[in-house]
């Protein structure tokens, strides 16, 4: 579990007017590349929504992007998504993150609620087609949706 970042950004690195990569200069880790990325080589901004959106579902998940023996053939995006479609989504939360605060059944109630959240916000992230995923602008907007009221931030002593 050590925090790594990278790949992110790829559409700001790159000149505006020269987006296109050659093949022989493909950029970008297994996993995190966005799927229309091997078919164009261009970078773009839904591109880097995409690639952040995987750093979210491995949080939520606790598993590593292209795991072999977890996802065969497949990876951790389309593992979640046929999860959520078989209507098992809360298979992908890990349940190390819903061990942490079990108190009551109320609390437990309103933290599977937010992981729920949190996974509707990845799957934002990670659409196969870029015209529908979230802007990162709308991600941080419906991240901080999530934050409650009393955690602000802002100290009054």
């Amino acid at each position: 579990m050590e925090a790594r970042v990278s790949d992110f950004g790829m559409a700001r690195l790159i000149s505006a007017l020269d987006t296109h990569l050659s093949v022989s200069t493909i950029a970008g880790t297994p996993g995190y590349v966005p799927p229309e990325y091997y078919q164009s080589f261009r970078c773009t901004s839904r591109g880097d929504v995409y690639s952040f959106g995987v750093i979210l579902l491995e949080l939520l998940a606790g598993k590593r992007p292209t795991d072999k023996e977890e996802f065969g053939d497949s990876n951790l995006v389309g593992w979640v998504k046929m999860k959520v479609r078989e209507g098992k989504g809360m298979e992908v939360i890990d349940q190390e993150l819903l061990s942490v605060t079990k108190s009551t059944d109320e609390a437990e109630a309103e933290q599977i609620k937010e992981m729920v959240r949190y996974l509707e916000i990845t799957l934002q992230c990670v659409d196969d087609f870029p015209s529908k995923r979230a802007t990162m602008l709308q991600v941080v907007a419906m991240l901080r949706e999530l934050i409650p009221a009393n955690s602000t931030g802002s100290n009054s002593a």
